[in-house]
């Protein structure tokens, strides 16, 4: 239902004042936030498609507004809105929740929602000794078959949150997670950099429609997680 035919009392900021903010739906917070929607799209429809398809949005918090943009599909002033509240966010609570990643399960489970991206994206899982997530950052958007990612860009979050390991993983806007020629290029690439460095590999998740394949399970990255 569009804001416009909905009670007053049950419209999103009417119903936050009322009501309180623990009483809102996370569409109808974001709607707050977000204020108003296109001509092509009322705020309620934007803010149940950015919760349903993207799930915790605040995975993508690295993101730039333009970047934002681009894998969402919004305009340019809700890109801004969203990424200014993931920032206000980090700052407030800065911390992730035990999210400990021990297997390509784990990592699947945690990082699902990207398979609905429209864009290929590369993201880095940087984890502590025990497997704990302390850093989440998209490194590239982007076919690996056309933009190149030097092993730095993905090196350089994991030195600098101290990282012990690390896992990376990329989305196939096709739904079809087998990996390519490319795929296993860049990994072996980027394991041999991790090598020197002695920060670890575990493993290489890519994530399609329901599915995923692990390049440690396929025997890509010697040691799996």
């Amino acid at each position: 239902m569009k804001i416009q035919d909905m009670p007053l009392e049950k419209r999103p900021r009417e119903k936050l004042f009322k009501e309180g903010a623990k009483n809102l739906s996370n569409e109808e917070l974001l709607a707050v936030i977000l204020g108003r929607g296109t001509r092509k799209e009322d705020v309620m429809s934007i803010s149940r498609r950015l919760i349903s398809q993207y799930g915790n949005i605040s995975q993508y918090s690295t993101m730039s507004v333009k970047e934002v943009m681009e894998a969402f599909s919004i305009p340019k002033i809700h890109a801004m809105q969203v990424v200014a509240v993931m920032e206000l966010g980090k700052r407030i609570f800065g911390h992730f929740k035990d999210v400990i990643l021990n297997s390509p399960e784990s990592v699947f489970e945690y990082a699902q929602d990207m398979a609905y991206l429209k864009k290929e994206i590369v993201r880095g899982l940087y984890l502590d000794t025990r497997g704990k997530l302390i850093h989440d950052e998209v490194i590239s958007m982007g076919s690996l078959t056309e933009t190149t990612i030097h092993p730095r860009e993905v090196l350089k979050p994991a030195i600098i949150h101290s990282a012990y390991s690390f896992i990376l993983v990329h989305n196939h806007p096709s739904g079809d997670p087998q990996p390519s020629a490319a795929d296993i290029e860049f990994t072996e690439k980027i394991q041999e950099a991790s090598r020197i460095m002695d920060i670890k590999l575990l493993d290489h998740i890519i994530i399609g429609k329901g599915s995923f394949e692990s390049l440690a399970k396929r025997g890509v990255i010697k040691k799996t997680i």
